[in-house]
């Protein structure tokens, strides 16, 4: 019923939006007029609904800017098809100018028409005050989510393409050639520009949206929004970023970017990111922690390591539970029908013997998008601290094979429900953080899926490993599958056997690393608030305080790292890597800290994924070269638009 439920709030929200997908993009002529489409409430709600359709698509497996980054790796055979895997061709060097991949600024290659729906907003906005049958607080509250979107949608561009042209107003068909071509605006004037309309519309906004308008913006999520604002116009790419961009200026020769750096920024981000806390604590958004009976093949492991099956289900949930308490704001123009998201290309085919789902059926569980090895040691020990910062962990042998504990060996008792017992894995596996083996789906592990719970050994012929027989191209290239994105119940064959949830554009756990960062970078040493409120999310994940690990010299070799800026930045930043593993951030949060080249032109490894054994298959092997530059780091303006608009600079490099 819950599920039902949850179908029907998506397609409330946003399924008017084929009814009027292409109707406003026509130009009026005698027949068909603008006021004509704001005649009623109802006509105003199919535009409402419009503007809300430019959202980029998150979800999509080869449209997803999530796919950016080190994280993931898809199938090879689609290294060549410019169609598919659009993020992960970004990071190999293979950006274009004459057709850029996941372009916005002209909707190129998977990208989507954000000017289109700027545009859409300005018509909305000129035109909402003159229909007839809405109340005077329905049309502020509409108006406001459409200045908040338009807000939203420069802020993407901006991030993507640094100074951008404003256009706050509707053009008119006969505008001048100096209207309709403008010059870019700098860096600067475009963030106080979209923080000016954030704050224009946040008053207006309900405090919180009600469950027939899930996904539609309200008071929390718009703050939270504008709280990352801040916190990207603070950080050092777009605050004195004099090495990258000192010769980049614009036609009256300044330049773009502010070449100063200003602390205060982090200020002013820090305010704002109190005040988005405080309208998500007024409004009942709290970290998520499943309520609900764990499922049958979990009861009795369940009963004799509740902390710990219970920690997997919080952290294996807080994604697909639907609309559950932790999202501020998601992304709820899912494709009910369709089976092209991070759910299905991430999720694990139904091996034989189980019962539950369609056995080896590919519809909805592609069985390819895997995850990097880099991955596999990203996450932190049991400690809470890297694999090589843990003196009790042994960086020599942790590719050695070993044996899990057996069912009735006591020590077996902390890993049921986490790990097989008496199954072979390597020293890398074990260990590991909650985290890790939520998110992860790995040797001598557990994938809960189609129903059931998969016993995982990732070797060839082995559950969820490759299968020549059945699918030469379907596999996980690394031997690491991803399961954060998969709901325990989805199972295959048809879309009615999944369960389809809001992806998250932002949660609560983002503005508590947020707070942590901005604090950490505004005070000169870290401050107890600045652990206060990255260890509220260290403790969802069952990691301990940071400076109770990083202070204890029989755990940690750099004993003390978070008393300084500089240690407790690389701490914050790991700790977002972890906690948004494959949700989109780290890629941002490189570039946007300057760390994107270093961290993004090393190749990816993986498992050689046909062993059949262990000693066949835990061997390291390139599986793709990256490469991505300080060019790289702004998206190039496609050259059709910088033929017709002479007024335009482009990035620089391209």
């Amino acid at each position: 019923m819950k599920r039902l439920k949850n179908l029907i709030i998506l397609f409330l929200v946003l399924s008017l939006t084929p009814s009027c997908s292409d109707y406003l993009d026509v130009v009026p002529d005698n027949t068909l007029t603008l006021e004509d489409l704001f005649k009623s409430k109802e006509e105003a709600w199919n535009a409402l609904a419009k503007v809300y359709s430019y959202m980029p698509r998150i979800e999509q497996t080869h449209s997803s800017i999530w796919t950016a980054g080190d994280e993931y790796i898809g199938r090879l055979d689609y290294n060549d098809n410019t169609g598919d895997l659009r993020g992960i061709r970004l990071m190999r060097g293979l950006q274009s100018v004459t057709n850029p991949l996941l372009g916005d600024w002209s909707n190129t290659n998977g990208g989507t028409r954000l000017y289109a729906g700027i545009r859409q907003a300005n018509v909305f906005l000129s035109n909402i005050d003159q229909v007839p049958d809405m109340s005077d607080q329905e049309r502020s509250e509409w108006r406001a989510q459409v200045k908040f979107l338009k807000a939203y949608y420069n802020f993407l561009l901006v991030k993507k393409y640094g100074p951008i042209i404003i256009s706050d107003e509707l053009i008119a068909p006969d505008a001048s050639k100096d209207q309709l071509f403008l010059e870019r605006t700098k860096v600067e004037d475009c963030f106080d520009y979209i923080i000016a309309l954030m704050n224009e519309a946040i008053p207006d906004l309900r405090e919180k949206a009600i469950a027939t308008l899930l996904g539609q913006v309200d008071q929390a999520a718009a703050k939270a929004i504008k709280a990352r604002v801040m916190l990207f116009r603070a950080s050092p790419f777009f605050n004195g970023n004099m090495e990258y961009f000192g010769d980049f200026v614009g036609p009256d020769g300044e330049p773009y970017f502010p070449l100063d750096y200003n602390k205060e920024k982090w200020k002013e981000a820090i305010d704002a990111i109190e005040e988005a806390l405080l309208a998500c604590e007024t409004n009942g958004i709290e970290l998520y922690e499943y309520s609900a009976q764990p499922y049958i093949f979990d009861r009795e492991d369940y009963m004799a390591n509740t902390e710990n099956v219970q920690r997997i289900y919080d952290l294996r949930m807080a994604i697909t539970d639907p609309w559950n308490k932790e999202l501020v704001w998601g992304f709820s123009n899912i494709d009910i029908y369709g089976g092209s998201e991070l759910a299905h290309s991430t999720n694990m085919r139904l091996p034989e013997g189980y019962g539950g789902g369609i056995t080896n059926e590919p519809g909805f569980s592609w069985q390819w998008m895997a995850a990097t090895y880099r991955m596999a040691e990203r996450y932190y020990t049991e400690n809470g601290v890297p694999i090589e910062e843990d003196l009790n962990f042994d960086q020599d042998k942790k590719w050695e094979l070993t044996t899990t504990p057996g069912a009735n060996d006591p020590e077996y008792t902390e890993l049921r429900g986490i790990m097989q017992p008496g199954a072979e894995t390597i020293n890398l596996y074990m260990n590991r953080e909650p985290r890790f083996y939520a998110n992860l789906a790995i040797t001598g592990g557990y994938w809960r899926s189609h129903g059931v719970r998969i016993n995982t050994m990732m070797y060839a012929g082995s559950h969820g490993g490759f299968n020549s027989s059945q699918h030469t191209t379907d596999y996980y290239e690394t031997g690491i599958g991803i399961k954060k994105f998969v709901h325990m119940e989805s199972k295959s064959g048809h879309w009615a056997r999944t369960v389809k949830y809001p992806y998250p554009i932002i949660r609560l756990a983002d503005l508590y690393l947020m707070k942590a960062e901005a604090l950490n970078e505004y005070y000169d040493t870290p401050t107890q608030e600045v652990y206060d409120a990255i260890n509220v999310v260290r403790e969802r994940a069952g990691v301990p305080d940071v400076e109770s690990v990083w202070a204890d010299a029989s755990i940690v070799k750099t004993v003390n790292k978070h008393k300084t800026k500089e240690g407790m930045r690389d701490i914050i930043l790991q700790e977002r890597s972890i906690e948004f593993a494959f949700e989109g951030s780290r890629f941002w949060d490189m570039i946007r800290t300057k760390r994107a080249v270093m961290e993004f032109s090393s190749p990816v490894w993986g498992w050689e994924y046909t062993g059949t054994t262990g000693a066949d298959f835990f061997n390291l092997e390139v599986k793709q070269t990256r490469r991505f530059t300080i060019t790289d780091c702004l998206w190039p303006i496609d050259l059709n638009e910088m033929n017709t608009n002479s007024n335009l600079v482009q990035n620089p490099g391209w």
